[in-house]
């Protein structure tokens, strides 16, 4: 017989053996309670086929109280009819999900994570369409299902379904339907806003507020008095578009009661002013923005101009049509990279800038050498020239490629940085801003400590001067000509992520606009070159959405004529030698 003896364990056991019971309990216990719950969400889910509606309606609202990822899903499924009942036998039925029904099998799906079922062999199930019965949501049950679907998303991981949920919740229709679900809509509104977890955005706390402000003045009439006030009050400082349509909305309806107490229609119509200052402010800057980034394409293709225009003192109007390369150049780099929204490959962008370059500078290259060169000192001809060199390259870009392409930008150029409320700066129009300082802090240095750009500036100050020193003439006039048509090419690749790409866009859009940058800066100067190009770019953003876009060509036109009856020489004057020219 063996005896054991209690007062030979350990300490370490005897200190070890209690936690580890209680956590033995606890797993078990929430195992149970797991059980319980999945044991009572089938339940639920099997009354959706129910042939009662008051029944399916029950149902669909009980869900809603559950945090299941796959239920939203399930909702929409529900609305497209895409829902069965299984029958395996008289006692036996389950709820299962199907693309379509086809065929003499069906491969019935799991309605939460729409996955094929599979026996305990781990084989998938085949079932014959004759044992399935189609649940057939009449109109009412689909917007319910759309309503629970929207809280649904409240407690989505994914935050861009989250924030959906959030607007939705807050929509007039959705708030209409919302029903017996409006308290618990606004509890899960309310933990949103309130809430502490760090995977909480503040936009996404943001919007659940104003959601909830917007359900509760919906349910709150005018007639309460100071509830209602202070809704509106508080609706006014969201600042945002959504509540100021609210408002407006509300007025206009509370307006049609001769009886309106004033005090509700002082405080409606502060609020909206409240709102209306902050997205006029809002308005402004974000067209500021716009005109930044516009003003960068147009410093690029200045830049190129200022240095076939300013320092050769050839008229290009070819420039545009470079401008025009870059950016179908960006197109071919994306087709080799077999980039597209579906599968994308960045690293295609990283490549297409020096491709654009290169490929811009090539054509230049070829348009001094062939043309350009025997036309120096004669500016009528060679604008001519370039002009019809211009016309053949849009067509044979046309016949190539089409009217129009899609460039998709990568992946990291879609969305934006929220600077504040409704204030958000899109990703493409800062890599534009970057890449407009990143050349022309390239440019600068290239033209003011290298040897080479000393070659460049000592060519066009003095040829024959330059000659007699050792310079060879010919070839720097070649490579400061590729060297501009190459800046065009990057404004074309930069162009790319916000604007659209067919064979006349340089000339349409924007060779006139940078000859005008080039001259009111100042013909060869670099800082008068950006200056102008900020100014132009920021006036012609700012004034657009006031007058429409010819009426600002035009008004745009008419400041800078007027600008150069007082200053000639532009912003910044040429001076030495250049001055002389």
């Amino acid at each position: 017989m063996i005896i054991h003896n209690k007062q030979h364990r350990s300490p370490i056991y005897q200190l070890c053996i209690g936690p580890t019971l209680i956590l033995l309990l606890l797993v078990f216990n929430q195992q149970i309670r797991a059980e319980s719950i999945s044991s009572g969400l089938n339940n639920i889910l099997l009354k959706l086929g129910d042939k009662k509606v008051i029944v399916r309606k029950s149902a669909i609202i009980a869900l809603a109280s559950y945090d299941h990822l796959g239920l939203a899903d399930l909702m929409e499924a529900f609305k497209r009819r895409q829902l069965y009942i299984w029958t395996k036998s008289d006692t036996s039925s389950r709820l299962i999900f199907c693309d379509s029904i086809g065929g003499a099998r069906v491969y019935p799906k799991n309605p939460l994570t729409q996955e094929r079922l599979k026996n305990s062999r781990g084989q998938e199930f085949q079932v014959s369409p004759n044992v399935l019965r189609q649940i057939r949501p009449a109109r009412a049950e689909r917007g319910l299902a759309e309503n629970v679907r929207s809280l649904l998303k409240l407690s989505s991981p994914d935050l861009d379904k989250q924030l959906s949920g959030i607007k939705k919740c807050g929509e007039a229709k959705t708030i209409k339907g919302l029903g017996q679900l409006t308290d618990l809509a606004l509890t899960k509104l309310d933990q949103i806003s309130h809430g502490k977890s760090v995977n909480l955005s503040k936009k996404a706390r943001r919007l659940a507020h104003e959601s909830a402000l917007l359900i509760r003045i919906t349910k709150t009439p005018a007639r309460t008095g100071a509830t209602h006030i202070q809704l509106v009050v508080d609706l006014g400082k969201t600042k945002s578009q959504r509540s100021l349509k609210f408002l407006e909305k509300a007025l206009a309806t509370l307006e049609q009661d001769p009886e309106l107490d004033e005090e509700i229609r002082r405080v409606y119509q502060a609020a909206i002013a409240k709102i209306n200052t902050y997205q006029n402010f809002i308005s402004l800057t974000s067209n500021l923005f716009q005109g930044i980034s516009l003003s960068s394409v147009l410093i690029l293709m200045a830049l190129g101009l200022a240095i076939t225009f300013g320092l050769m003192g050839v008229i290009n109007m070819a420039h545009g049509e470079l401008m025009m390369i870059g950016a179908y150049t960006t197109y071919l780099t994306q087709q080799v990279f077999n980039h597209s929204p579906e599968m994308p490959n960045d690293v295609y962008f990283i490549f297409a800038l020096p491709a654009s370059f290169l490929m811009a500078a090539t054509v230049g290259f070829l348009m001094e050498f062939l043309v350009v060169r025997h036309l120096y000192k004669r500016p009528l001809e060679s604008l001519l020239a370039t002009w019809g060199i211009g016309l053949i390259l849009i067509q044979l870009v046309r016949l190539r490629f089409g009217d129009n392409i899609g460039v998709n930008a990568p992946s990291w150029g879609r969305g934006g940085i929220e600077i504040v409320q409704d204030l958000i700066f899109p990703y493409g129009r800062c890599f534009i801003i970057a890449i407009c300082i990143f050349s022309v802090t390239s440019i600068y240095y290239l033209m003011r400590s290298t040897q080479v750009g000393l070659m460049m500036r000592a060519t066009m100050q003095n040829r024959e001067m330059a000659s007699g020193l050792g310079v060879n003439t010919d070839f720097v006039d070649r490579c400061t000509f590729a060297f501009g048509s190459g800046i065009a090419g990057v404004a074309g690749y930069a162009w790319t992520l916000i604007g659209g790409v067919t064979p006349n866009m340089g000339q349409t859009n924007f060779i006139v606009d940078s000859f005008l940058v080039v001259v009111t800066g100042g013909v060869g100067e670099i800082i008068g070159v950006i200056c102008a190009g900020i100014g132009i770019g920021s006036l012609t953003k700012t004034i657009e959405p006031s007058i429409g876009t010819i009426w600002a060509k035009i008004l745009l036109l008419v400041a800078v004529v007027i600008f150069i009856q007082f200053k000639p020489s532009g912003l910044f004057a040429p001076k030495g030698r250049l001055a002389d020219d």
